[in-house]
């Protein structure tokens, strides 16, 4: 009878190291898919912020802007309107953060998702002091394309100076927003 109780208890033993190590194999497989979950290259993604960087828009005051130009520097771009409420209301907390951070190399760029002449106009009452680019009604699709597909206003995102995308905000920008960019980037 005595042998029997310790085959018993070897055999329960033997299940449980081999129920321990199932579960702890399993747990090492989910955390190795997550993390590769987590740095995975982005595909769709990369390939949208390489267009990003090929693109082209007039400015309001003449001339060609080439987002080419642009890198090797950190640049909050930020996706605005002339008739969107909560873009005009953020406008001058980005001015001040461009005129704060411009001597450590920081860039800003708006994209107006608004018709010229109303960009114009409007510049002309309350001028900005970093670059604007006139992106039109295509301004929404590359918004899409860096991941604001609900094609909310304002839309922002930052890149680091080799040009890879950091962070996006759908919505108003608030000073801990701009603060934690920074961070990111310098």
């Amino acid at each position: 009878m005595k042998n029997e109780v310790e085959e018993n208890t070897e055999t329960g033993l033997g299940r449980r190291h081999w129920l321990t190590a199932g579960l702890g194999l399993a747990a090492g497989l989910s955390g190795a898919w997550f993390a590769w979950q987590k740095f995975k290259p982005q595909g769709v993604l990369d390939t949208a912020v390489q267009n990003f960087w090929l693109q082209e828009f007039e400015r309001p005051e003449g001339g060609t802007l080439r987002l080419s130009s642009m890198r090797g520097k950190p640049l909050l771009v930020n996706f605005w309107a002339t008739w969107c409420p909560p873009c005009i209301d953020e406008l001058p907390l980005i001015d001040a953060f461009y005129m704060a951070n411009k001597s450590k190399s920081i860039q800003v760029l708006g994209l107006a998702v608004d018709q010229p002449s109303m960009v114009r106009r409007f510049l002309s009452q309350k001028p900005l002091s970093f670059d604007v680019g006139l992106a039109g009604f295509n301004g929404t699709e590359i918004g899409k394309t860096l991941g604001n597909v609900e094609s909310v206003l304002p839309f922002s995102v930052i890149f680091d100076a080799k040009g890879r995308l950091l962070a996006e905000k759908k919505g108003r920008l608030e000073k801990n927003d701009l603060d934690a960019w920074l961070h990111k980037v310098i």
